[in-house]
Formats: C-alpha cells, sequence, structure tokens
C-alpha cells in the first residue's frame, strides 16, 4: 500500500461545481480507479476531501495519480487487487478497514471488453470478462456492503453501458456482464435500503478514453460513424462523465437508490423518422 498526503491545492473539472468539503471524512474505495474513468472519480473524491484507495492488478496504474496526490495534497492510496479472486479482494477491504475503520464509499469501475463476434468469442473470452465485471462488482460489493451493514450506511456506485438493456452486436459478454451489474444494483438497493445504504449505477455513452477508443472504436472511420449517431453529435469528455458519478455520491443524492443514470448525450434515444431540419413532402391526396 502507498499513500500520499501533503496540504490542499487545486480542484479537477469534474468536481469544481461541488463544495470543496464535499466528501470530507468519507473513506472512498475505486476499483480500476487509476486509469480512465476511475481515474477522474478518484481524483474528484480526493480533492473533495476523501481518504481515496485506488484499486487494480497493475501497480503501474496507480503511479500517475500517486504522484499527483502528492503535488495536490490529497489524501490518496493504492491497493494491489484482482477482483476476480475472492480472498483477495477480501484482503484488500481489509487492509483499508484495518487502516481507516470502514469504507463509505465504493465505485465499482473495474471492467473489461473487446469487440468479438459472438460465434467466435472464446470461453476464455467470456469468462475473462464476466469474471471482472460481474464476478468482481458482487465480491467487492458483499465485501464492502458487510462493513457498511456494520456502520448503517453507505453509498456504491456501479458502473455499467447502456447496452445492458439495448444489446449491441460484438460485445455480448460485456453486455450481459453489465446487465447483471444493472440487476445486482437494483437488488443491492432493495435489499440494503433498510442499513443505510444507498446503490446506483452510472451508464455511460461513448467518452474520451484511451482504452475503450483501443477496444471500441480502433479507427476515425468507426469512430466518427459512433458521432454521427449521437444526437449530440459528440463523445463526453470523462470529466462530464465523472461529474455525474461524483453527483450520485454526493449528499446532494441521499434519497436516490436503486436508479440507473444514463450520461449519453441521446445515444439512446430512437432515431427520428425524417433528417431533423428538413421539412416533410407529402403525397397529394389521391382523387376519387
Amino acid at each position: 500500500m502507498l499513500s500520499f498526503m501533503t496540504s490542499p491545492s487545486s480542484t479537477p473539472e469534474s468536481a469544481s461545481w461541488l463544495p470543496a468539503a464535499t466528501f470530507d471524512n468519507k473513506i472512498a474505495l475505486v476499483t480500476g480507479g487509476g486509469t480512465g474513468l476511475g481515474l477522474q472519480i478518484s481524483r474528484g473524491l480526493a480533492a473533495l476531501g476523501a481518504t481515496t484507495v485506488i484499486a487494480s492488478r497493475d501497480p503501474n496504474n496507480h503511479s500517475e495519480l500517486l504522484a499527483e496526490a502528492e503535488r495536490e495534497g490529497w489524501s490518496l492510496e493504492a491497493e494491489v487487487c484482482d477482483v476476480r479472486e475472492p480472498k483477495v479482494v477480501q484482503a484488500c477491504v481489509d487492509s483499508v478497514i484495518g487502516r481507516h475503520g470502514r469504507i463509505d464509499i465504493l465505485v465499482n469501475n473495474a471492467a473489461g471488453n473487446f469487440v468479438c463476434p459472438t460465434e467466435r468469442l472464446s470461453p476464455n473470452a467470456w469468462r475473462s470478462v464476466l469474471g471482472i465485471v460481474l464476478d468482481g462488482t458482487f465480491y467487492v460489493s458483499q465485501a464492502v456492503g458487510k462493513t457498511m451493514i456494520q456502520a448503517k450506511g453507505g453509498s456504491i456506485l456501479n458502473v455499467v453501458a447502456t447496452y445492458a438493456w439495448t444489446g449491441m452486436a460484438g460485445v455480448v459478454h460485456s453486455a450481459s456482464a453489465k446487465a447483471g451489474v444493472l440487476a445486482m444494483t437494483k437488488t443491492l438497493a432493495a435489499e440494503w435500503a433498510s442499513h443505510g445504504i444507498r446503490v446506483n449505477a452510472i451508464a455511460p455513452g461513448p467518452f474520451e478514453s484511451k482504452g475503450a477508443a483501443a477496444n471500441l472504436w480502433p479507427n476515425e472511420e468507426v469512430r466518427k460513424g459512433m458521432e454521427r449517431a449521437i444526437p449530440m453529435k459528440r463523445f463526453a469528455t470523462t470529466d462530464e462523465v465523472a461529474a455525474q458519478c461524483l453527483h450520485l455520491l454526493a449528499p446532494v443524492s441521499d434519497y436516490i437508490s436503486g436508479e440507473c443514470l444514463v450520461v449519453d448525450g441521446g445515444a439512446t434515444l430512437p432515431p427520428p423518422f425524417w433528417e431533423a431540419g428538413k421539412r416533410l413532402k407529402r403525397k397529394a391526396a389521391a382523387s376519387e
């Protein structure tokens, strides 16, 4: 475990609209917290006062944020954790509890995805994505949830995707896993509400991310095609998505649970029957 804590400094864009002390005295655990969306969520939590623990398999993914935390004066720590392994997950949670006594916020962000036709998807590839996304979310939620039940409160946020309910060609493994996480979100929200635990999900559309770009839109032609299908004609920035994650975790959302917030620029809305801005030409009525 590595950690840094000095004097406070600047605030990331994703967190700039919230009060500076929004997450003061909170302990947050973010899986996959060193890269992509997880990195921006972690930065926002730490900048707004949370003692933030990022967890992922590769310690090399921790160095960038740990260095930033040292510069900015954030309270931030890192744990090496493979969410597919229940014993490793439990050891990670025990380590955080041993240092801080509780976990107030959990973000299940660890994920794996790539495009592959279903008929060519190997059992190992199927199992790998479900192991990270579905199994991992359950193992971490269960381990942290037990501590939240004892503490009589907490907030969990799961990162899913809109194709969990729309479906999308080429991602049957990820879509199936995310659909399971969405069902888990609603189930845990109903089951743990009596313990003061909120459980929500966020479903981003395409957003700027090196990992997603390499796996889901590997060239400019594919990217442009995806942008044309989004009513707002652009991808989200990672900060825009992270800002909504922070909103769901913040005290202002204390009465929201079991919800899935879609942040996709309108991409899941049905397409128009005609081109926007063009006047429809109607056929003349047939004469009798």
